[in-house]
């Protein structure tokens, strides 16, 4: 399997290069708008100066290259594997778009313990319904670029599912005071070097339930994107994600 990563040069591209590079499959080239250098295949800094064929993306990189990244993939038929957070409501809509004609895998999590936590939060607010509050609290290092996660906004919805999507997110609690209303809490922490730890909470009368998560290292995000990738290779054009992967391995 031929791949291409785009976000070589950063850490997680890093990670990624690692495992595919002890995994059997190829690494043709990467994408970086920042320096190059850090690998041992070529590094371009946008996708017009690819040269090399490929069977699949991995985007471990910002929101800012998506549109040239999958006008490429479109051109050359190519799937792609995002997983990149922090994009913007139109930027959303156009992977959806992007979707009708390319195979596209997106999760804001590619760690199979997060995507099972989300089944269990669905399940667990199904069950024990409004007489529970529901409380989210994440926390990653300190050069993270988004807030809340995107983890934590997956976990969220798995909930709010239960209620037919009919509950607001509240995004911290400074200067709100009183009685809470019918929303999820959402709580984000940054600091050191924290990879990522995620915790649900059901507070109800006189007991509470903790859901969580911790990730101790990110190669559990690199192996989910690799799998990702092997997985949709052949797949016709849609949106993918790891339920996916999960139900039909």
């Amino acid at each position: 399997m031929k791949i291409i990563i785009c976000g070589i040069c950063g850490k997680m591209g890093q990670n990624v290069f690692e495992l595919l590079s002890t995994d059997g499959a190829e690494i043709v080239c990467g994408v970086d708008t920042g320096s190059s250098g850090k690998a041992s295949v070529p590094v371009y800094k946008s996708f017009e100066d690819i040269k090399e064929s490929a069977d699949a993306i991995i985007d471990f990189s910002s929101p800012s290259v998506l549109k040239s990244e999958m006008e490429w993939a479109i051109e050359h038929n190519i799937p792609v594997v995002l997983a990149t957070t922090g994009y913007s409501t139109e930027q959303l809509d156009y992977i959806d778009g992007c979707a009708k004609k390319i195979p596209v895998f997106k999760t804001a999590n590619f760690s199979l313990g997060v995507n099972l936590l989300v089944k269990l939060v669905k399940k667990t607010a199904e069950a024990l319904g409004e007489n529970f509050d529901i409380e989210i609290i994440e926390k990653h290092h300190n050069r993270k670029a988004d807030a809340p996660s995107g983890t934590a906004l997956m976990l969220a919805e798995g909930a709010n599912s239960a209620f037919g999507d009919k509950k607001e997110y509240l995004n911290g609690r400074d200067g709100i005071v009183g009685k809470r209303g019918k929303e999820i809490g959402i709580h984000a922490v940054r600091g050191g070097t924290i990879v990522g730890e995620h915790e649900v909470l059901f507070a109800g009368e006189d007991e509470i339930i903790t859901l969580s998560h911790s990730a101790r290292s990110k190669k559990v995000f690199a192996a989910g994107a690799v799998k990702a990738a092997k997985w949709i290779v052949g797949k016709p054009a849609g949106k993918y994600d790891m339920t996916d992967v999960l139900e039909n391995p």
